[in-house]
């Protein structure tokens, strides 16, 4: 399973806003910036960046599974130390994703937090990307994907489901389960046509800069539409 930090349930009823990373928190694109600043450093061949990019074609053409695009993006990483990855990360979210970050995600949070509503980041991105967010931006807690590693190196594989897609829906569920909540209480903020089952489990569903796929089902099922810079 990926990570979720909150384990237990708690014993009083809260609620909870769960926000995407990637275009809805950030402009930029926290796995692009990844594959750019592993190979920058060494970390990733010539060829690994050819394939990332077909296969980054492939995911926007819908050419292929995109769950099975995601588990083969992620190979490029295997090898890699774990201490070298977190570096990478922790240059990625300083360098680019942070001052990518829009003020209006940042109003957002805030407005939840006074109101007694938890923030949640929920992201496919990795958690090394999502630790170091969530703590930037005070957010209280975070689910998200988790890489597998072994003896200090990365295997190139995820440790449970990639939180993408249905996941995402699922993981709603399971946290406000554990937390004595209710996902028709909750908010979920996201950008992309992929967020659609979290979108949809929600009481309170907000598409931040959504797709053009997005954006119809928005027009179409009524929900709230933010234009964020």
């Amino acid at each position: 399973m990926g990570t979720i930090s909150s384990e237990k349930k708690s014993p009083e009823q809260i609620r909870i806003a769960f926000f995407d990373l990637d275009r809805t928190i950030t402009g930029a694109v926290s796995g692009r910036l990844l594959v750019t600043g592993a190979y920058g450093r060494g970390l990733m061949k010539k060829s690994d960046i050819l394939k990332a990019l077909w296969l980054s074609s492939a995911y926007r053409l819908n050419l292929r599974d995109p769950v099975g695009i995601m588990n083969e993006m992620i190979l490029w990483v295997k090898g890699i130390k774990v201490s070298d990855f977190e570096d990478l990360c922790s240059y990625v979210v300083s360098e680019a994703l942070l001052p990518s970050v829009f003020k209006e995600a940042v109003a957002e949070i805030g407005f939840h937090r006074r109101n007694n509503v938890r923030t949640v980041l929920l992201s496919s991105s990795v958690s090394p990307i999502c630790r170091r967010i969530s703590h930037h931006l005070d957010i209280e807690d975070m689910i998200c994907s988790e890489l597998e590693a072994s003896e200090g190196i990365l295997t190139g594989m995820s440790e449970g489901a990639l939180c993408y897609g249905e996941e995402k829906a699922r993981r709603i569920g399971e946290y406000c389960e554990k937390n004595n909540s209710s996902p028709a209480d909750a908010w979920y903020y996201g950008d992309s046509i992929s967020d659609l089952p979290a979108l949809s489990i929600v009481g309170n569903p907000v598409c931040v800069n959504p797709d053009r796929q997005l954006e119809k089902e928005a027009f179409k099922r009524e929900w709230k539409i933010c234009r964020w810079k």
